[in-house]
């Protein structure tokens, strides 16, 4: 675990892009923002005011402050905003209202160019972390449906990719195909390993019937025709995905059953249930939920991060941002 959790910090060190911090009150991301800066995982930007401002010429010299709400760049990102979505900016003061808010900042400065990418959530939820990214930033080419990827660390299997656990509830199969493009791409980058893809079910190759094996049978097919040349296979159980002998029994020939490290769940209720019991009961790490699918990287936090969450988070971030 903690050699998976080390290369991942060397390769994001290799990479050195620039991140923007968009909580830089929260004691945590002042944590983290030092560390980052200090261990030069990247370019550190936090979002603040003068408080912020203090804290950082006092304890993190290498790390810089912006301030919203008058920062030179405040006029760029209210335009790209109302530029977007101009039924939403009813003129340029309700423009310039709505860039100061941190989390649309921190996106627009993305967006812009002038940051590779983006850390929020401590403070606030995966909600509004998504509203600002979809605002300033968008899908990636090709992706129509954002969505979510929890990275497993596991001591028996290494690391799995699970999606999506978090934002999207009950996807049709056009958004299971985009969740494992999504996934499949970004694991190339995180994990640098090549991706392996199983579209999970209750049934495996026809043992059992009904709507939602209809639907991740369909989603196989779409993603077939996006990304060819990734192993994929599906309807399978949790068994056939990966464990060699069970895949022999019950999938022979299947290009992906038995050493699948994509996992794609057919729904919010079961990716959810299934992270939390491998997190729990096989004592796994569980980095994210990543939000993947985006032009460029705006990740999420959860609420209880812990300034070394916020770290990790990063790292996986500017990762996103690099075709390293």
């Amino acid at each position: 675990m903690s050699s998976f959790l080390e290369a991942l910090l060397e390769r994001a060190r290799r990479a050195h892009r620039r991140l923007v911090l968009s909580e830089g009150d929260d004691e945590r991301v002042r944590d983290a923002a030092r560390s980052l800066a200090e261990s030069r995982l990247a370019d550190v930007t936090l979002l603040g005011g003068d408080a912020t401002a203090t804290w950082a010429a006092r304890e993190a010299p290498f790390v810089s402050v912006r301030t919203p709400g008058t920062d030179p760049g405040l006029g760029a990102v209210a335009d790209l905003l109302a530029a977007r979505k101009p039924d939403k900016v009813k003129d340029r003061s309700a423009a310039l209202e709505l860039a100061r808010d941190p989390l649309r900042f921190a996106a627009g400065l993305v967006a812009l160019d002038e940051a590779d990418a983006t850390v929020g959530g401590a403070a606030h939820t995966t909600a509004d972390v998504l509203r600002a990214a979809l605002w300033a930033v968008g899908p990636a080419e090709g992706i129509t449906t954002v969505s979510s990827c929890f990275y497993m660390v596991t001591p028996a299997s290494g690391v799995l990719s699970f999606a999506d656990c978090g934002v999207v509830q009950y996807p049709t199969a056009e958004q299971l195909a985009d969740i494992a493009v999504a996934a499949a791409r970004d694991r190339r980058r995180i994990v640098g390993d090549e991706p392996v893809v199983a579209f999970l079910s209750h049934s495996t190759r026809g043992s059992a019937e009904g709507d939602s094996v209809t639907r991740v049978r369909a989603a196989l097919e779409r993603f077939r025709a996006l990304e060819p040349g990734i192993p994929a296979d599906g309807e399978l159980q949790g068994d056939a995905a990966l464990v060699p002998a069970v895949a022999a029994r019950k999938a022979p020939g299947s290009a992906a059953a038995g050493r699948a490290n994509v996992l794609i769940f057919p729904d919010l209720d079961s990716g959810n249930i299934a992270y939390k019991l491998v997190q729990r009961i096989a004592q796994a790490r569980a980095l994210g939920p990543i939000v993947q699918g985006l032009r460029r990287p705006c990740c999420d936090l959860s609420r209880g991060a812990s300034a070394d969450d916020v770290i990790l988070v990063a790292a996986i971030a500017l990762l996103q941002a690099s075709d390293a």
